[in-house]
């Protein structure tokens, strides 16, 4: 049965959405980062960069979320375009959020939230570059239902993941100046797989709390053995 190493956050949400949307059996595996397991040496043999999500699919292992989408889809021959010519698209918008989205998202997250010190600039750099890439999403969004069109495929599952987080960071109103996005966020939220994907890290026992101990997991930087 194919593993699937997860935690909570949008990048191991989106895939969970593909498992559950494909109806794959698998071992769900929770990966607690704010204890430290992504550091334990057997998690690290399957990602050496020390985070989630992972599967294992037999004899192979995948890191890194858009990587675990790609291979799924491909696999089971779903949630992919139907015409060639929409494999450019594809593509692009899978690295859109992977290269942009998510890591500004990441940085707004901490910078808003996490910090141990405030820092104005960072704050503001951070939810500028945020806010533009989830603008870039909406403006996508206003013509057409889903990312590639007419058909639900892998690339909105990837922007799903983050943007059901948008109030979380960018603010609680911020959703008013993204109403396609909404909307295309919505429709995915009212799937009953999408209701699956986010009920499965309440079947485990996550730390809740982002407490010292937990800041010594998740920021590394701030240890004081760290270069």
């Amino acid at each position: 049965m194919l593993k699937f190493f997860f935690n909570g956050s949008p990048n191991p949400t989106k895939v969970a959405l593909l498992l559950e949307e494909l109806g794959l059996p698998y071992e769900p595996i929770p990966i607690d980062t704010r204890t430290g397991d992504q550091f334990a040496p057997d998690f690290l043999a399957l990602n050496p960069n020390g985070k989630v999500p992972v599967i294992v699919d037999g004899d192979v292992t995948v890191f890194d979320s858009n990587a675990i989408l790609l291979y799924l889809a491909e696999k089971a021959g779903q949630f992919l375009p139907l015409t060639p010519d929409a494999r450019g698209p594809l593509l692009s918008w899978l690295m859109f959020v992977a290269t942009g989205v998510g890591p500004f998202s990441g940085q707004a997250v901490h910078f808003r939230h996490f910090a141990p010190e405030s820092v104005p600039y960072a704050k503001e750099r951070c939810r500028y570059e945020a806010k533009r890439h989830y603008g870039i999403l909406d403006a996508h969004l206003a013509d057409r239902p889903f990312m590639l069109g007419e058909a639900y495929s892998i690339v909105d599952m990837s922007v799903w993941g983050w943007a059901r987080m948008v109030p979380f960071i960018l603010g609680e109103d911020s959703w008013s100046d993204l109403p396609n996005l909404k909307r295309h966020h919505d429709a995915l939220a009212a799937r009953p797989a999408a209701a699956r994907a986010i009920a499965l890290k309440d079947r485990f026992p996550f730390k809740a709390e982002m407490d010292d101990a937990a800041r010594a997991q998740m920021f590394k930087h701030l240890s004081p053995a760290a270069d």
